[in-house]
Formats: structure tokens, C-alpha cells, sequence
């Protein structure tokens, strides 16, 4: 029989080595000396700005005042000596395209003098401003391809930061991105629009309270889940290099249904790879505290604790470049997409979100929630805006990859419902009832039988992992983001819709104030007949049954099953007056974004295609044509010597039948990513969906039977039991 290499080698893949230090141990780490040191933070600001200049752009951080363009020369000279001392020999203005990554354009801090010298220089006018090509990004009509002038705006709010590589230093501001016209351009700008809403609507509540009206901002932490594989297989994986998913794979033979790598022991590379993540990231102020292993073979997870709204998107977008760039010098490499993995569980990425001053959260239910007003009033804006905007919620993780996902027995389902636990929904249902609530279910201590082990407190109601949107205790947990995604987007929905909802609740209790009604009495009387308008979207059950889907149906809720289903709902009557109301984001904007969206959606699917097609066609195939071959010619050297070949025929039989089946899926497909769908791009996008999709999946079930029976020697790329279980 004609025989190959494998193209790929697995024991060359397990076999990776860590290089120890010259003394076999790993040289101990200063965490507190270590932490933000590569930040142009509050403390280096104060240390080398004058007082009046830092004083005032204090008040635009931490009070939202507006900026003193005077400031700007004062940081810029003081920023630029710090970068200069830390090796950075470039600035760049660092931002957030609507592409769902970042962005940047190195210019040097030396400037001719004219005289064959040169000198060091950055002058306030370029720390606010730049000015980078915009027309190769997407604008989603916003601005024609001819139109290229884009400016970047410096955020004073997030701290500049360097940036370090074998080819040096270089200092990152991060900055907005708009048009010509002032049109929003990315991710950023909206979102702190947003932030604005969301403060000034519950600063207003605040003083109905009879608090100080602070500033309130709206918090996120992003746990990020990610796949590792050694670097080996990936490169031998065209599907992964282009599409970040594989196309084709067979399910191994043990997966995770064990539950052996859940929170289990890290590999010895993986734990070195995670500890140079985290200390670079802490370096850059990233607050990283949780890793650990999660359910599927060769996938983790790293999580910050919460960070204000905007800071905490710049950290998400270091987070996952750091995880990428680190991985390579491991021999690893890691995989951000929902479903790298048929079969498996995917990565999400929940998005914990809260909002408060510099000294109360304002989700924070106390000892006795059922007496905490102020915190039973904020609540209720939540499950007021998740009611009325479950659409949003949904259109604002939809993406092809996020497909894989949601819906299936590993993520939350495509229904948006909340979950409040035992002791939040009893208070609930008491003050529906009578207007008030005059307890609230105990805590208390958790006993284990055990004398020699603590007894535990026992919070008031137990997690619920298969719900989208979950109340955990003193903040909310967004679970329906896909691992790849950028916060910034689903953050500027949750702050946008709270923000309406704080407002709307604010107008009627002004209201019944105004008439004179004592406002203990306004506030009971609010937020029963508020509990009765959205309790609705609350389900503490088990979201993944199918019984849960006809209730949500009874219920009125949406079942937004594909991206296709969910991103129109974006440009709907009443989100398109949502977001100019709060002018979060403008009708032009908007649209801009849903058309951006489209074509995304269109070229993933598109290129998935195409990836498809030329595997199945140039790997797959003549790897079962040429095993045919060769049991072929087995049969026919022992039909010479008269040997009975049943078992050889009738896998020959088998291999032709599919080989046959794999060329007529491989022709539908080819003829299909041919066509494109039409001229404008939903159309293309419905194509995608209607079309590719089932198409894809049609030769993928060919190729992963073929998988079954092909010889590993003649398989021409790695498998899922390479790939997963090789640490």
C-alpha cells in the first residue's frame, strides 16, 4: 500500500520543554511593585504634573467635568518624559474600530531641528488629536471610500499605557475614533455616551433619595473563557488559521463527559504560559485575579475583578491580545472563537455589570433587602430595561460565531429572561402582593456534618448557570457573550437601557410627588405596579428545557435563534428613539452599525465557505481516493493469490460510497460560493444562512465519517484527540 507522512507531529507537540531560569527556579515577583507599572496612572500624573493642571483633569475623571484644553500641554510633557524614561521611542493614539479589535499608528517622539540634529517632542495638540486613514475601516455608509480623514480623541478617563516588545517600547493613548463629519466610528465613543446617561439619569434618582448626588458609573468585569493548542496542529489546520473554528472533526472518543478537567490540577505549561499573561497584564493594570481550567479538554479561563465601564473595555481588548501574543512563545495557540470545537463545549465570556459611587454599589441588597428601598428601586430599573429591551439584549451578542453557542446545552439560550434567586424574588412577589415587603428569606450558616470544618454562610438563593442575565449577589451577570467579542457594544446596551428605565421611574415618582403624595408612599406604590410589568422576564428555572420554550412563548418572550433573526431588531422604531434620546447614538450611527454587522456576519460565513470547499476538496478528498487506492489494490494482489477479501471489499465498498457522496456535497457547495446571494448585503447575508450553512454542514458530515475510517497515516490534518488532550 502507497503510504505518507503524517503532516503533522504529535509527539514532537507533547514533548515541549519549559526553559527554567539559570537556577531552575522561577525568580520571585514584586505583585504590588509590578502592578500598573507600565501605567501612566493617577500616581505617576500626580508626581510629575503641577498641582492646578492635575486638579483639574481630576475632575474630568473622576466627576465627569468638562476638559480644560489648557491641561493637555501639562500631560502631554509629563506623559512624554515618563514613556521616554520607560525605553518608548513612539506614541500612538490606540483605539477601538468598529472591526471588534483595536487599532493603532506609531509616530516617534524625535523631531528634526533642521540643524542635522534632533530632538524629543509631544505637545499637547497631539496627545488630544490625531488624525489616522479611516477609509479602510468599516463605516457601514457612514462615509464613502474616498473619504479618508478620521480623527482619534484623547479620553482622559482611561489611562495611557506602554506597550513592550523585542522591538522596544512604545506609549498607547487610549483615544475615541470618528469621521470628518463627527460620526462615531467605533466602539468607544458610544459607549461613553452611554456611561453619561447612566449618570446623570441616577445621579437624578440619587437626589429623590435624599442623597449626595455623586457621579455614578456603570462597572463591568468580563471573564474570558479561551482553547489552547499546540502550535503543531494549528498551523497544519487551514480551517483554524482562517476561520478560527475547526470545519471538520470527528468527536473524540472521551470529551468531557468525565468532568475531570474542570477546575482540575493546570498543566505545567499552561500554568507557566497563564502566569507570564498575568504578569504583563498587571503590569499594564489589568486587575486579573481568577484562572482556572473550564469544561472542555484544553480550554480556561482568566477573569478581572470589576473595573469603571470604559477602563474595563480597554483592559478586555489587552486581555485577549495578551492571551494570543504570550501563547506563541509556549508553543501554544489560543483560540478566542465561540466554537473551535464541534461537539464540545464553546467559550463565552459573561459580562458582570453594576453601577455605583466611589462608596456604594448601588445593587448592593444589604442584610435585608425587603427594607433597602434605594437598592429595590435600582433593581426594578433593570428588570424594567431587560423587559422592555430583551430584543437588544440579544442583538447585541449576535454574531455567526455566537451561533454555535447560544441555544445550546452550554451557554443561555437565545431566550433573554433574568434570574433573581429565592430571597430577591419572594421580596418581589410580597410587595406585588401587598404593596410592601416585611422580610426577606435568611442567609445564615451552611453546616457540613463535619466538626472539624467550618460552618459556611449560605447565600439566599443558589446560582443559575443556563440564565442569561443573573442577579449574583450585588451585580448583574450578562452570560450570552460570545469569547471573541468586545464588552464595549453589550455594555452601551445595558447602560443605555438602564438608563431610560431609571428615568422613566424617576418621571412617575416626580409626578405623584407633585400631587403631593409623601414619597415613601409613591415609591411602594411604584414599584408594585412596576413588578407587575416585568416579572414576566423573570424565570429562576432550568432555561435549557424544552419546556422552558413554550413558556417563554405563553410569556410573550423572543425567541431570536440566529444572527439573522436578532440584528434588524436593532434598527426597530423604538431602539432607533432609544439611542437618540440619550444621544448614545445617532439614526445615522446606528444604521452604520446594523450594516457593519451584516457584512460581518456575510464574510464569516463567506470565507467558512470558501475554507470549506478548498479542505474538502484538496486535503479530504484525495486522502479517501488515495486509502480507495490502496484497498483497492490489496484486493486485487489477493484475488491473485486467491485470498477472500470480504472484509477489504466491503470497506472499499463503504470508502466509494462516500467519496461519492463527499465530491456531489463538495460540487453543491462550490456552486454555492459561487453565487454570492445578490447585490446588496442582506441579501448576501440570507444567502449565507439559507444556503452555505447547510451546505457546510452537509460536507462536513461526509468528512468526519471519512474520519472515522481513514488511517491516520493517510488523515491529512489533526484530530480533535491531537488537539485537546496533547498538553
Amino acid at each position: 500500500m502507497t503510504r505518507v507522512l503524517p503532516r503533522f507531529d504529535t509527539l514532537a507537540a507533547a514533548k515541549y520543554e519549559s526553559t527554567p531560569s539559570d537556577s531552575g527556579k522561577r525568580s520571585r515577583i514584586d505583585l504590588e511593585e509590578v502592578f500598573g507599572e507600565n501605567v501612566f496612572s493617577l500616581h505617576q500624573m500626580k508626581s510629575r504634573m503641577p498641582s492646578a493642571p492635575y486638579e483639574a483633569l481630576l475632575s474630568t475623571i473622576q466627576n465627569g467635568t468638562e476638559l480644560d484644553p489648557t491641561v493637555a500641554d501639562a500631560v502631554a510633557s509629563s506623559m512624554k518624559e515618563w514613556a521616554l524614561e520607560k525605553g518608548a521611542t513612539h506614541f500612538s493614539h490606540w483605539f477601538q474600530p468598529l472591526t471588534g479589535s483595536t487599532a493603532e499608528k506609531h509616530d516617534s517622539f524625535l523631531k528634526p531641528t533642521g540643524d542635522g540634529r534632533a530632538i524629543t517632542e509631544f505637545r499637547g495638540k497631539e496627545l488630544v488629536q490625531g488624525e489616522p486613514d479611516a477609509s479602510s475601516f468599516p463605516s457601514g455608509g457612514l462615509r464613502a471610500t474616498f473619504e479618508a480623514r478620521g480623527y482619534t480623541a484623547w479620553d482622559p478617563t482611561s489611562p495611557a499605557f506602554l506597550m513592550e516588545g523585542p522591538g522596544g517600547a512604545y506609549l498607547c493613548i487610549p483615544t475615541a475614533f470618528a469621521s470628518w463629519a463627527g460620526d462615531a466610528l467605533d466602539k468607544k465613543t458610544p459607549l461613553l455616551r452611554s456611561m453619561h446617561a447612566i449618570d446623570q439619569q441616577a445621579r437624578r434618582a440619587l437626589r429623590l433619595f435624599g442623597s449626595p448626588p455623586k457621579a455614578v458609573r456603570a462597572t463591568c468585569g468580563a471573564e474570558q473563557e479561551f482553547f489552547l493548542i499546540d502550535e503543531e496542529f494549528y498551523f497544519r489546520r487551514p480551517d483554524l488559521q482562517t476561520c478560527g473554528r475547526t470545519l471538520f472533526g470527528t468527536k473524540p472518543p472521551k470529551g468531557q463527559e468525565m468532568d475531570d478537567h474542570y477546575f482540575g490540577s493546570i498543566p505545567g505549561r499552561v500554568l507557566e504560559y497563564m502566569n507570564e499573561v498575568e504578569v504583563e497584564l498587571y503590569r499594564l493594570g489589568v486587575p486579573l485575579t481568577t484562572r482556572h481550567n473550564e469544561v472542555a479538554p484544553g480550554q480556561f479561563e482568566m477573569a478581572p475583578i470589576y473595573e469603571d465601564a470604559n477602563a474595563a473595555a480597554d483592559h478586555q481588548q489587552l486581555v485577549m491580545s495578551t492571551l494570543r501574543r504570550v501563547a506563541r512563545k509556549y508553543g501554544l495557540v489560543c483560540l478566542l472563537h465561540e466554537k473551535p470545537f464541534q461537539g464540545i463545549n464553546g467559550s463565552g465570556k459573561h459580562l458582570n455589570w453594576s453601577m455605583g459611587t466611589d462608596d456604594q454599589n448601588l445593587l448592593e441588597p444589604g442584610e435585608t433587602p425587603h427594607d433597602n428601598m434605594q437598592f429595590l428601586f435600582f433593581c426594578s430599573a433593570v428588570l424594567k430595561a431587560v423587559a422592555r429591551h430583551q430584543d437588544l439584549l440579544r442583538a447585541a451578542v449576535a454574531h455567526a460565531g455566537n451561533d454555535h453557542r447560544l441555544g445550546a446545552n452550554e451557554a443561555p439560550p437565545a431566550i433573554i429572561s433574568a434570574f433573581c434567586g429565592d430571597q430577591l424574588q419572594d421580596v418581589f412577589e410580597q410587595i406585588e402582593k401587598v404593596g410592601s415587603a416585611s422580610s426577606s428569606k435568611p442567609t445564615g450558616l451552611l453546616g457540613l456534618g463535619v466538626q472539624v470544618l467550618p460552618r459556611l454562610p449560605k447565600h439566599a438563593g443558589d446560582r443559575n448557570r443556563t440564565s442569561p442575565f443573573a442577579f449574583t449577589g450585588n451585580k448583574w451577570e450578562f452570560r450570552a457573550l460570545g469569547s471573541s467579542q468586545s464588552i464595549s457594544f453589550p455594555a452601551t446596551i445595558l447602560n443605555t437601557i438602564v438608563a431610560e428605565a431609571i428615568d422613566d421611574l424617576c418621571t412617575k415618582l416626580e409626578a405623584d410627588l407633585e400631587k403631593g403624595t409623601s414619597f415613601d408612599d409613591a415609591l411602594r406604590e411604584l414599584l408594585a405596579s412596576e413588578i407587575h410589568e416585568f416579572k414576566h422576564i423573570i424565570f429562576n428555572g432550568d432555561n435549557y428545557s424544552a419546556e422552558w420554550v413554550e413558556e417563554a412563548a405563553s410569556r410573550g418572550l423572543l425567541n431570536l435563534r440566529g444572527t439573522m433573526d436578532a440584528l434588524p431588531k436593532l434598527v426597530d422604531e423604538k431602539n432607533t428613539a432609544l439611542f437618540s434620546k440619550y444621544g448614545v447614538l445617532s439614526h445615522r450611527e446606528l444604521e452604520s452599525r446594523f450594516e457593519i454587522f451584516v457584512e460581518q456576519y456575510f464574510k464569516t460565513i463567506n470565507i467558512e465557505g470558501e475554507t470549506a470547499q478548498h479542505i474538502a476538496q484538496t486535503m479530504i478528498f484525495p486522502a479517501a481516493v488515495r486509502y480507495l487506492s490502496d484497498l483497492l489494490a490489496t484486493a486485487e494482489r489477493a484475488d491473485e493469490l486467491g485470498l477472500k477479501t470480504e472484509g477489504v471489499m466491503k470497506t472499499a465498498n463503504s470508502v466509494n460510497e462516500l467519496v461519492d457522496r463527499l465530491a456531489a456535497s463538495i460540487d453543491v457547495l462550490a456552486k454555492l460560493n459561487q453565487e454570492l446571494g445578490g447585490d446588496d448585503v442582506m441579501s448576501k447575508a440570507d444567502h449565507m444562512r439559507s444556503n452555505i450553512v447547510p451546505a457546510m454542514t452537509a460536507v462536513r458530515d461526509v468528512v468526519d465519517r471519512l474520519e472515522r475510517v481513514v488511517p491516520d497515516d493517510i488523515w491529512p490534518i489533526p484530530t480533535y484527540r491531537d488537539m485537546l488532550f496533547v498538553k
